[in-house]
């Protein structure tokens, strides 16, 4: 076990070098920032690594524990106040009247949350070619949590595939958790309760997303399982063994073909 949980993270530190190093492609020095998603994955591998053996049951309690918290965190924060110099942190006002968030909503606005506040503590501990104000898009390190409780979805998933039950039932559950992280994700928004907002992983997009993929989920088993229809995702099968690679070449290929860097 200890063999199994020091190659666990191991891998977790290669994961946000990888991340970091792919962020940092055309820079003339190492650009540190970990919102990269090799970089958030390997941040939360190493947790998601123990749950693995933790039973359903505190599975389901680590899930909404951390969704809870990071809700709460953010809720929690102040908003950013009338005088709050938002072209400062690369946020117009044509932006803000585009895409702003306002009410009990504006403790998620771009690069006046918690997260960003945060980053701009902890990425200046780096070295940087200047000072760190903000993410252009608004991405943030402490992504990863929410990022971790949809790793916990996978690995709920990865349960329910592994039991020796009948696949009509594996399809009727993973129907049915979808459309409820559907419904739950998309009325968390529309109330302004927590908005759905992929960039920061939002509590909300967790769910939403979630649920979208415990539905695609549910017709590729009926399919490439049950029907044992599979030639035709042979394409599927390449990627999904090689993902890190093919993400990896991804951005090598802009850079090296499209940037000549």
């Amino acid at each position: 076990w200890m063999r199994m949980c020091s190659h666990a993270w191991w891998r977790s530190l290669l994961l946000i070098l990888l991340g970091v190093f792919l962020r940092s492609l055309g820079a003339s020095q190492t650009h540190w920032t970990f919102e990269d998603t090799l970089s958030q994955i390997g941040l939360g591998y190493g947790v998601l690594f123990l749950l693995g053996f933790c039973s359903l049951r505190q599975q389901w309690l680590a899930l909404g524990l951390v969704l809870a918290a990071y809700f709460a965190a953010f809720a929690l924060y102040p908003l950013p106040g009338p005088d709050f110099d938002y072209l400062r942190v690369g946020v117009s006002a044509e932006w803000l009247r585009e895409h702003g968030l306002s009410g009990f909503a504006a403790h998620w606005q771009k690069n006046s949350n918690l997260a960003w506040h945060f980053d701009v503590w902890f990425l200046n501990l780096f070295p940087q070619e200047e000072l760190f104000t903000h993410n252009a898009g608004g991405y943030a390190t402490l992504s990863f949590i929410p990022t971790l409780a949809t790793m916990i979805l996978g690995l709920l998933a990865g349960s329910a595939l592994q039991k020796p039950q009948n696949p009509a039932v594996k399809i009727r559950w993973f129907v049915t958790v979808g459309l409820a992280g559907l419904t739950l994700g998309w009325l968390l928004g529309i109330t302004g309760i927590c908005p759905v907002v992929k960039r920061i992983w939002t509590p909300s997009w967790v769910l939403f997303s979630g649920g979208w993929c415990f539905l695609l989920l549910a017709g590729f088993f009926a399919v490439i399982d049950h029907l044992q229809r599979k030639r035709w995702a042979f394409p599927l099968i390449v990627i999904g063994t090689n993902s890190i690679a093919a993400y990896c070449m991804a951005h090598l290929l802009e850079h090296m073909v499209f940037k000549g860097t």
